[in-house]
């Protein structure tokens, strides 16, 4: 990872609407980024459990920038589609860990070489502190080879 990944993943936490929510997210390697959210008065909705929209908001943008990151600047990655199932109440401290194998990264790579495009599917479930799934959000990506590449 150069400077400018790492300067940039210094920052993210500042993005406003994670800073808002109270998102914190940590780099653990090149494919793997964890990310917590404390139940706090900006991200508690009427009922006194996380916001639904927070809890999205702490799942948005990472398995996109892991895969750009992994696939490089001959690629284009966006994110095209999620959606998000509630499973229980987040009442305190949430967690989600992205992660995407050496394997999945080669296959994506190679099948988006040989396509125009592809639509790759991750999934993450958001815990609590005993582990329980609070949240599964199913993230749909974009990815195709650059022109000219």
């Amino acid at each position: 990872m150069n400077f400018r990944q790492r300067l940039m993943e210094r920052f993210i936490n500042l993005y406003p609407p994670l800073l808002g929510a109270g998102i914190r997210s940590r780099t653990l390697d090149e494919r793997t980024i964890e990310v917590e959210m404390k139940l706090t008065a900006s991200n508690r909705n009427i009922v006194g459990v996380h916001f639904g929209g927070s809890l999205y908001a702490m799942c948005d943008p990472w398995f996109m920038l892991i895969l750009m990151r992994q696939l490089g600047a001959d690629y284009i990655v966006w994110d095209k589609a999620a959606s998000i199932q509630f499973k229980k109440p987040g009442k305190g401290t949430v967690r989600a860990r992205f992660h995407i194998s050496p394997e999945r990264v080669e296959e994506i790579r190679k099948d988006a070489d040989a396509q125009t495009k592809i639509e790759p599917t991750f999934v993450v479930d958001v815990v609590d502190t005993e582990g329980q799934v609070i949240a599964r959000v199913e993230k749909l990506l974009y990815v195709r080879r650059k022109n000219g590449s």
